[in-house]
Parts: structure tokens; C-alpha cells; sequence
């Protein structure tokens, strides 16, 4: 019987997501979107009280009282999508991977009912230039500086039949060594801090050091804990940030070459 499914197996052809089904791509990440249409005060209220990690909050800007939603802080527990009253849907598209900390942020006007901030780029943009920014291998060391392995789950998916990253010539090394970038999750733990700029200085010069999840971004579920430094930014510079909890493959691979392309553009 083994043998008769391994046939099966082998005749199968290996099933590789396309390119244009997986930029931008974060469905199973639970990702949160302001349905702005159905947004009034007391949701908008009602949303901050849920949210266990405070990525909902208010804001003055310009005058006007703003929705805040950090998704570096977003865990993706879906309460703000339960108790929304349909100002709240879950993402099927996401394009704030891989981008400066800043742009993880997104505003909506409570009472104007629309987004003020601008858009982050758009996967399509993203996806004509990828052939341009891998011209060589990119190789990525992953660094856990104290992450529960949720995320270093969805790294590892990164490397099967189905993503298969190598395809955009991007390589995992065992030595900071030989990296061009930096993945470092979780948040930075005290006993990681040293660790984690020892190994960010072994990675020769010029190089990239992406945030990834919630954790990494702002300390996730465990910002202000005694046992935590803070996130990835406060013990080394960060190019990038992917937020979720974890990041889907899909998100990741999206963050990657997200922050290749502001290198370039630099």
C-alpha cells in the first residue's frame, strides 16, 4: 500500500504556487481591513477595547480623529473582526510587507468614513521588477532571537515544492557569514540581545535585516515584558518589516523582495 502511494506520488506533477497568485497574497493570516463604509464612533471604540495589543488606537491628524491600525502590533486574533459590525474584514490581499516601519501604519477619518493614508506599492508594481533585483543569489540567514517557531513554521514552508523561494534565486546559509540579509524573528530576548549583534556584525557589508511577525516588528503580545529587550529595531538597524503572527510564505516572500526593491530604488 506505502508503495502504491509513493507511485502516486511521483507521477504527480509537484504543484509550484504561481507568481501572480502569491505577491501580495495573505489569505490564513488573519490580516485585518477597515471597511471604512461602516466605520462610525462607537465601533471604532469598540475595536480599540478588543484589541489585546493596542495596534487599534486613536489619532489627531489634521484636525480630524483618526482610526489607527499598526500592524506591526496586530497579532491577527480576529476579536476586531468579530465585534466590528462589519467595519472590520479579514485581508485577502496585503501590500505592507516588507516596508519601512511608518507604512505599517494606516489611518481612517472616523467621521469622514475613508483612508488617509497613502497606499503602500502595489504587488503588480512589485512583480515586474523581481527579474531586475535578483540579477545574483540573494542568501538569507534566519536568526531567532526569541521567537515561539511559529514564524520559523512558515520560513520553513518557504523552502517546499510549493513556494519554492530558490526559484527567485534566494538561498538559506548556516553562517551570517555568507548572508546578504538578515530574517530575524521574534522578539529580542535579554539573553539573545548580545547574540543577536554579534551575528547582525558577522553579516558583511552591504546588508539587509528584515523584522518578521508581530514580535519582531514591535514586540508582539510580549512588548514590555521584563524578559525582552523590544523588538528587532532596538538592538539593530532594520530595512524592513513583515508583519502577522506568523507571516504567511506568501507575506514573507512578498516582504523579501519588497525590501530588495527599496534597496534599489535607494
Amino acid at each position: 500500500m506505502i508503495g502504491d502511494v509513493i507511485k502516486r506520488s511521483l507521477r504527480q506533477r509537484s504543484p509550484v504556487i504561481p507568481v501572480e497568485a502569491l505577491l501580495g497574497n495573505c489569505d490564513g493570516s488573519r490580516m485585518p481591513e477597515i471597511v471604512a463604509d461602516h466605520l462610525t464612533p462607537a465601533i471604532a471604540q469598540k475595536l480599540i477595547e478588543v484589541c489585546p495589543t493596542s495596534a487599534l488606537g486613536i489619532e489627531e491628524r489634521e484636525g480630524r480623529r483618526c482610526l489607527r491600525l499598526s500592524y506591526g502590533q496586530c497579532i491577527g486574533c480576529g476579536k476586531c473582526a468579530e465585534t466590528g459590525q462589519g467595519a472590520v474584514a479579514v485581508a485577502r490581499q496585503f501590500n505592507r510587507c516588507g516596508v519601512a516601519k511608518e507604512q505599517t501604519v494606516r489611518l481612517w477619518d472616523i467621521d469622514g468614513r475613508a483612508e488617509v493614508t497613502p497606499p503602500a506599492l502595489n504587488a503588480e508594481e512589485a512583480r515586474g521588477q523581481i527579474h531586475s533585483l535578483l540579477q545574483r543569489a540573494l542568501n538569507v540567514r534566519q536568526l531567532d532571537a526569541g521567537s515561539c517557531n511559529g514564524c520559523e513554521a512558515e520560513i520553513t514552508a518557504l523552502t517546499n515544492p510549493y513556494y519554492d523561494l530558490e526559484r527567485f534565486g534566494i538561498h538559506f546559509v548556516a553562517s551570517p557569514k555568507h548572508a546578504d540579509m538578515l530574517l530575524v524573528t521574534g522578539p529580542v530576548t535579554r539573553n539573545m540581545a548580545e547574540a543577536v549583534k554579534a551575528t547582525y556584525d558577522a553579516v558583511p557589508a552591504p546588508k539587509l535585516v528584515v523584522a518578521v511577525g508581530a514580535c519582531g516588528c514591535s514586540g508582539g503580545i510580549f512588548a514590555g515584558s521584563h524578559a525582552i529587550v523590544g523588538a528587532v529595531d532596538a538592538v539593530i538597524p532594520v530595512d524592513g518589516y513583515i508583519p502577522g503572527c506568523p507571516p504567511t510564505p506568501a507575506m514573507l516572500v512578498t516582504g523579501i523582495l519588497e525590501v530588495l526593491r527599496r534597496r534599489v530604488a535607494k
